[in-house]
């Protein structure tokens, strides 16, 4: 045996075999000892167990409250500020394909009145901007497309120009009437007593719009009973989705007569107007 090893001291060794401690290594043991003298002296953090449930495993942090202790005030604060967040709205825009094309197919079958318990577990608001995006740039291309056909029919020499303002009137008449009527209708229904979820009411309206977007087409015909006939048949089918949906999901209230019928006109008078506007 090396005879480097036969000075060092055997006292504090574990076992048979000899240790070499290097000088760091007394002086960190000198250091733990210290302070396991102080005792009370220590301030220690305790962390109790994680009370979430079976869920929940570990321990708690600094981070996370205690139950039976009020929420931090910063905390609560930020709850508010998610209505002025977009990326609060995302869940109401995450459908499928599939989902919205039923529905659209719902709206084109009016006498159903099941629209609601279709949209009851996933309303979206896809479907209102998708459609009221559409119908604007359709009633803005193809109202100058009639008014040019119009203008061709009577004076072919006469002289047409684009009118740009059919896009800002598009606009504000139909995203204006898909926001603010469900939004009246669900104050009023409030008011009265009776149930109403205005995410449901935007999907409803917004959804009952996608029939003029096809209908637009054949008013280009340069015919007026033709024109008065197509307009009216998507409105009055436009007019009784909304109705019987609305009906159907109000029926244990009261005074929904008056509530269906004002629905219904006010349906009818919207594709009067784009009759009349649009398709002179």
């Amino acid at each position: 045996m090396d005879e480097s090893f036969a000075n060092l001291q055997t006292s504090h060794l574990l076992g048979s075999v000899p240790a070499v401690i290097s000088d760091d290594k007394k002086s960190t043991d000198v250091h733990i000892a210290s302070v396991s003298e102080a005792g009370p002296s220590a301030n220690m953090q305790i962390f109790p167990p994680h009370q979430g449930g079976n869920n929940s495993k570990g321990y708690q942090t600094l981070e996370s409250p205690i139950e039976g202790r009020p929420v931090p005030e910063q905390q609560t604060s930020n709850n508010w500020k998610g209505f002025f967040n977009v990326y609060s709205y995302t869940q109401y825009f995450d459908v499928d394909t599939d989902v919205v094309l039923n529905r659209l197919m719902s709206s084109l079958y009016p006498t159903s009145g099941d629209f609601f318990n279709k949209i009851d577990a996933n309303p979206d608001m896809y479907g209102l901007v998708w459609i009221c995006t559409t119908l604007v740039f359709v009633l803005a291309s193809l109202g100058n497309c009639a008014t040019y056909l119009v203008k061709k029919q009577t004076d072919s020499a006469a002289p047409w120009i684009f009118d740009v303002n059919y896009i800002n009137l598009a606009a504000s008449i139909i995203y204006g009437y898909a926001i603010i009527v469900p939004l009246v209708f669900y104050f009023s229904l409030r008011y009265m007593g009776s149930k109403a979820d205005l995410l449901r009411f935007w999907c409803l309206w917004g959804y009952s719009l996608f029939i003029f977007i096809p209908t637009s087409l054949p008013l280009l015909i340069p015919v007026e009973f033709i024109r008065w006939v197509i307009i009216l048949l998507a409105g009055s089918a436009s007019s009784c989705f909304v109705a019987l949906n609305l009906r159907s999901y109000l029926e244990t209230s009261n005074d929904v007569t008056v509530v269906v019928a004002v629905a219904f006109g006010l349906q009818m008078f919207l594709s009067i107007f784009i009759k009349v506007w649009f398709f002179p």
